[in-house]
């Protein structure tokens, strides 16, 4: 027993290193793809079982009958579907259309900010004080939704100028999100939290080494077409950037207009900003072309930086409201 206790407890703190490593590991992955193709490009066809993977250790710690009271109260979930899947998407397909002829790559925007919130959220939501409750609603239910948010909204915005099988990208949706999100949520119900408990200790630092394998195996796929003396990636890396950071500031604009107080508009703000992008990467790889690619690939590279970065702004404000100070977990 001794000896499980200390194992567990190593687990848990290669788990934390690697939570506090995330703005590190995740352009990490994007590297070894980038530049060891030959080696990665191998696990392509088992992206789909390793973002499974992913989904189910991060579902474990969600429980359904803990999320009443955040569904009961609505327009904080309406307000960040309406920007994070309405105004954000149309934003960017508009801004990208304006400076980019290729219509592949403002598809590639238009896919990246339609994809669903990010799982890492909810690191991001506990370390800044939001509120978890709506956190956890607002992954389940923006992933749940994820099969026809994503192909939907990328129809609506391109129209006639792609030619995109929705039914493909719903499926692979549903099998590598979905599914494993609606076993986790009721592995965890069903046993009342004390699968979780033994299993999650061991899952979770697996769950990070694979974000890192399905990036690295994602980003082999472009290795080849991918120049870093190509003017096009900087403009895109400039325009994922701004508009990154754009998606973060316009979840808190809808936030102030709706009158959401903290630490609700912490939450909404966090889970408007991020995307699971490994997610939306997955999808651009196997049913659209290499320069759908780029944005998303870019983005994997920046996003949680960016986040580390509006973190601070945030809790600034946090601790100039509370007047306390912000210690990171």
């Amino acid at each position: 027993m001794r000896l499980y206790q200390k194992t567990e407890n190593v687990l848990r703190n290669i788990n934390s290193f690697l939570e506090r490593m995330i703005p590190v590991t995740t352009p990490l992955g994007i590297a070894l793809g980038l530049f060891l193709p030959g080696v990665f490009i191998h696990l392509r066809p088992f992206v789909p079982l390793l973002f499974g993977l992913m989904t189910f250790s991060g579902a474990l710690k969600l429980k359904a009958a803990e999320l009443g009271a955040a569904v009961r109260s609505p327009a904080p979930i309406l307000l960040f579907f309406a920007a994070a899947h309405v105004l954000m998407p149309l934003a960017a397909m508009l801004v990208s259309s304006l400076f980019f002829e290729q219509t592949d790559v403002v598809t590639g925007f238009a896919l990246l900010f339609s994809g669903p919130t990010a799982v890492s959220g909810f690191i991001w939501a506990s370390i800044l004080k939001g509120d978890m409750a709506l956190c956890l609603t607002l992954i389940l239910i923006d992933t749940l939704l994820a099969p026809l948010v994503v192909p939907g909204t990328v129809s609506v915005l391109m129209g006639a100028k792609i030619t995109m099988d929705m039914s493909g990208i719903a499926l692979s949706l549903l099998l590598m999100v979905v599914i494993p999100t609606i076993i986790g949520v009721a592995v965890n119900e069903t046993s009342r939290g004390k699968i979780p408990a033994v299993i999650c200790p061991w899952l979770d630092p697996v769950s990070k080494i694979c974000l890192i394998l399905v990036i690295a195996a994602n980003a082999s796929a472009v290795a080849s077409w991918i120049r870093f003396n190509d003017p096009l990636v900087w403009k895109t890396a400039f325009f994922v950037v701004i508009l990154t950071v754009s998606g973060f500031l316009l979840v808190k604009l809808v936030s102030v207009v709706g009158k959401c107080r903290s630490p609700k508009d912490i939450t909404m703000i966090v889970s408007g900003g991020l995307r699971n992008n490994s997610a939306v990467m997955t999808i651009a790889v196997t049913f659209f072309p290499e320069a759908a690619v780029l944005p998303t690939l870019l983005s994997i590279v920046f996003q949680q930086t960016i986040m580390a970065v509006m973190g601070k702004i945030f809790a600034k404000k946090i601790n100039a409201e509370k007047k306390e100070p912000f210690t990171p977990r």
